[in-house]
């Protein structure tokens, strides 16, 4: 069993501190390549699948919240409002979410029936103000960089975009080797925190209960773990303690369209209201990264290692061709590391290197040769390779976003 915050700061992947505050962590160097290559990989998963990329302020008027439902509904998980003059109308607020500027986005122009649906996505910071006790790792943390997105469509739309949004989250799961523990069909319960609409809560259930009908997905229904303004499909994960999170979500939204006013030109002419699906394939980055350290114990799937290949020349005589192959893989976009023989004796090193996915000696035949024997992290070793070969091999593994090594 692996707990992410132990294992995460052994690592080097991240850390916390005092001066800056808890629950914001700060992200080091073999953890933000973690980080930027799982960003990479989602951010062209969503353009092959149309989605456009978008960028906002992390900040907003209160009233723009005010509008959304977000200061009514979810004002005690909110920052307070940063006053920036005497009245009200100058109070800005740090966003606990993104779909209101999204859905301003969206109105900010004229749209055809012909444009939709349009799927805006982005990768934004958001805050929540989450009490110190509870605060813990990556998982629990007050500022979030999340993997949202929202479409924009016609009714007749809605089911297939959500598919379509399960399906890119399943796509997601194979290639980060995370297989999730069950389906939950999130659904209001009592209380004065939900959107006061029986008929729209009742509309977009149908449509989610469609979806998963659909695909052939077994759920389970959650009494009061809907968002505020909608139901939600939302993909369950568990850490190596046996606790259930959320980690990617797909939600049916039409109240905001309605607060918003928002509208597309139809066929006929005439303005309609379009329905917001909201879905998130990775949810939070730092809930996933959290994951994906428990997941793998560290050893992550080649794509995501921080050091994708370690070299380990034999001797002080290999370094100059150690330090040449590693400019070879800079070239190639692969992330290598010399452990050269001044870090210890060579089990030392291949002890140190153990993570690395790919591990290659060079010794004086290797190097006259310009061959490499590549030694796998499962403890598998290659017959000797043309270099080249070798770190083309590597290159396609990495580009394929695979969790199969060789």
């Amino acid at each position: 069993m692996f707990d992410h915050r132990k294992l995460g700061r052994e690592l080097g992947l991240f850390d916390t501190d005092s001066l800056i505050g808890p629950g914001l962590p700060f992200w080091l160097p073999d953890g933000a390549a973690v980080r930027q290559s799982l960003e990479d990989f989602v951010r062209a998963l969503e353009r092959r699948a149309g989605y456009r990329h978008v960028y906002s302020p992390v900040l907003g008027k209160r009233e723009l919240y005010e509008l959304s439902g977000h200061w009514a509904h979810y004002r005690d998980d909110m920052f307070p409002p940063l006053s920036m003059g005497d009245s009200d109308d100058d109070q800005l607020v740090l966003r606990p979410s993104l779909c209101p500027h999204h859905a301003v986005m969206f109105r900010s122009r004229a749209h055809s029936y012909r444009e939709l649906p349009l799927r805006m996505a982005e990768l934004g910071g958001m805050y929540r103000s989450e009490r110190s006790g509870v605060l813990g790792g990556l998982t629990r943390v007050r500022a979030i960089q999340l993997n949202d997105a929202h479409i924009f469509c016609t009714l007749d739309q809605v089911a297939g975009e959500a598919r379509g949004a399960l399906e890119l989250i399943a796509v997601a799961y194979r290639a980060m080797g995370i297989v999730p523990s069950r389906y939950r069909l999130s659904l209001p319960g009592p209380g004065g925190k939900y959107v006061a609409r029986p008929e729209l809560w009742e509309r977009a259930t149908a449509l989610l209960v469609e979806v998963l009908d659909g695909l052939g997905v077994p759920y389970e229904e959650g009494v009061g773990e809907a968002a505020f303004y909608g139901p939600k499909i939302d993909v369950q994960v568990v850490d190596g303690a046996g606790r259930e999170s959320t980690l990617s979500t797909v939600q049916v939204d039409f109240h905001q369209p309605e607060q918003f006013d928002l509208h597309y030109v139809g066929p006929d002419g005439a303005r309609h209201r379009p329905v917001m699906v909201h879905r998130a394939i990775v949810g939070s980055v730092e809930r996933a990264v959290a994951q994906l350290i428990e997941q793998h114990g560290g050893a992550f799937p080649a794509w995501l290692a921080p050091v994708q290949l370690a070299v380990l020349p034999l001797g002080e005589e290999q370094d100059g061709a150690a330090r040449e192959l590693a400019a070879r893989c800079l070239e190639l976009d692969l992330r290598a590391e010399v452990l050269g023989a001044d870090r210890g004796s060579l089990g030392a090193r291949v002890r140190e290197a153990r993570l690395a996915p790919y591990q290659v000696v060079l010794g004086p035949r290797e190097v006259a040769d310009g061959t490499l024997g590549v030694r796998l992290r499962d403890g598998r070793r290659l017959d000797p390779l043309p270099a080249g070969e070798v770190l083309a091999r590597i290159e396609r593994q990495v580009r394929a976003h695979t969790v199969e090594l060789w």
